[in-house]
């Protein structure tokens, strides 16, 4: 292992550059299943019983395969069916089928944790909010996901973390993400420095991440402490 500061100045612009790939992956992908994951939850939870069997089949799905199998249909399969059936449209690139398959996977992840926040909450308030004249979207929007969102932060947390280690996964269909340039680097050189370098970069964004969600929890029970 070579950590010379000459030696590790060749390999930061392309761990850089894989980095900045890793990132953008992962903020995609919660842009894209954050605000995905409440409608899954709220259809799985839903009376009208077409729309609560297909979302839970989505999340069954989703939750219950592998994340690279799904990674490979999205990349791999679609092409093959493209070709196969004369359909170009849906050939996807590496990345985008990157930020699809992980958009698609963590919605899933999200619903359920969304499901259960919303179902945590006392039966009592719908009740009330009756009473007071609430619809039921109403009583929804204003009054029951206001208090799940205080409750979920920590499985959020949790997830997201995960998040930030999953996106190494992409390598597999070769995206230059942050494994993909430490790998190459490593085989190139036969040296394992970029390994270290990419884990020491890895592990300060679950830090940051800790840290943020930390301040959320903190910021959120002692509005709730307030509010009692």
């Amino acid at each position: 292992m070579d950590l010379s500061l000459g030696y590790i100045t060749t390999l930061w612009p392309a761990l850089v550059r894989g980095l900045g790939e890793t990132l953008t992956l992962f903020c995609l992908t919660l842009v894209l299943s954050l605000p995905l994951g409440l409608p899954v939850a709220l259809g799985s939870i839903s009376r009208f019983w077409p729309l609560k069997i297909l979302c839970c089949i989505y999340v069954w799905l989703f939750r219950g395969t592998p994340l690279m199998l799904q990674l490979f249909f999205f990349y791999y399969g679609l092409g093959i069916m493209a070709t196969s059936y004369d359909m170009p449209m849906l050939r996807l690139g590496r990345f985008p089928a990157v930020v699809l398959t992980f958009a698609l996977n963590y919605a899933a992840y999200f619903a359920e944790i969304y499901r259960a926040g919303i179902q945590s909450i006392d039966r009592g308030q719908y009740e009330a909010a009756k009473t007071l004249g609430f619809t039921r979207i109403r009583t929804m929007f204003k009054i029951i996901i206001p208090q799940t969102i205080r409750r979920i932060i920590p499985p959020v947390s949790n997830e997201t973390i995960t998040l930030v280690k999953d996106t190494a996964l992409a390598n597999v269909i070769a995206v230059p993400e942050l494994l993909k340039v430490a790998k190459d680097a490593a085989n190139r050189d036969t040296n394992p420095t970029a390994y270290l370098l990419a884990a020491v970069c890895y592990l300060a964004i679950t830090f940051v991440l800790t840290l943020v969600y930390q301040k959320l929890e903190k910021r959120f029970s002692r509005h709730e402490q307030e509010a009692v």
